[in-house]
């Protein structure tokens, strides 16, 4: 038995059988759709995600809100009572602030579980990038690593997770500040179809822009065969509510790599709220800086 347990927060994208299965433990992260407040406390089923991006198409107006102390603590205070660590791969810091929330709790956790340990990871990563870690994680666990040495291990593979993603709508990433707005609005008249990334700093970056989504999808395509690693199979496929465009990515990712072990999963609405419905990634292990060329 393991005297360590593994965090997430809710905007990861894992199979919530996984979840369950492997003592992965979700720091709850709040949005907001039109009037509606929600606490996003697992992994979301997939009507409430429909729901979610239908809701988008409507109309309604989706932010999100980062995670207080005290929800830290809330999260946390159960299991370091019970005589056990955490290690807790977060939302990269460059996407959200609330990391600026763990470090005040963990100063406040010190004190009253002095010979415990919680580490923090920022993941420098989003949704199943997230996901890829803790799977990572998990396995390192059941191998006997300690918490320390787990620890050590994610914070050397979040520099290999590699995040391509296209949107359908300029003018989420806008509203979020990650793009200007003239751009968005040019490119929303135009049909382009930015690619993204999340850099080394954890940021969203603009490395391509295609016109429509075909010629979108095969950019995207040909970065992952460019920078995948081939010894790793892995890959995950997230989608805002765009199904066929999950699946003309999963045909190309099997013509690239025949022994790929893809899973194709609805986004979160914790990222899916900045992003809007139509979006779609590839997310695997790779070379980070080679997708950025």
């Amino acid at each position: 038995m393991s005297n360590y347990s593994i965090f997430v927060d809710s905007s990861a994208d894992l199979d919530q059988q996984f979840v369950k299965g492997n003592d992965i433990h979700i720091v709850a992260m709040s949005y907001t759709l039109g009037n509606e407040d929600r606490d996003c406390t697992k992994m979301e089923e997939e009507d409430v995600l429909k729901r979610f991006y239908d809701g988008q198409r409507n109309g309604d107006i989706t932010h999100t809100s980062q995670v207080s102390p005290q929800q830290y603590l809330d999260a946390f205070d159960p299991v370091l009572a019970a005589g056990k660590d955490i290690l807790y791969i977060s939302l990269s810091g460059g996407l959200t602030n609330s990391h600026d929330s763990i470090h005040l709790a963990k100063l406040e956790l010190h004190e009253r579980y002095p010979k415990a340990d919680v580490y923090a990871i920022d993941s420098l990563c989003a949704t199943s990038g997230i996901g890829l870690l803790a799977e990572l994680a998990v396995k390192n666990r059941n191998n006997g690593m300690t918490v320390a040495e787990n620890a050590l291990n994610i914070e050397k593979m979040k520099h290999h997770v590699c995040h391509l993603f296209m949107v359908e709508d300029l003018m989420y990433l806008k509203r979020g500040g990650r793009i200007p707005a003239a751009t968005a609005v040019i490119g929303t008249a135009l049909s382009v179809k930015p690619i993204l990334v999340i850099d080394e700093q954890g940021k969203l970056r603009v490395v391509d822009k295609k016109r429509g989504r075909k010629h979108a999808a095969e950019e995207m395509l040909e970065r992952y065969k460019c920078s995948r690693d081939p010894e790793s199979h892995r890959i995950t496929i997230v989608h805002a509510d765009a199904p066929g465009l999950a699946s003309i990515l999963a045909e190309g990712v099997k013509e690239i790599d025949r022994q790929a072990d893809i899973a194709v999963w609805l986004l979160s609405p914790i990222i899916g709220a900045h992003t809007g419905p139509g979006m779609a990634a590839l997310i695997y292990f790779g070379n980070r800086t080679e997708i950025t060329q």
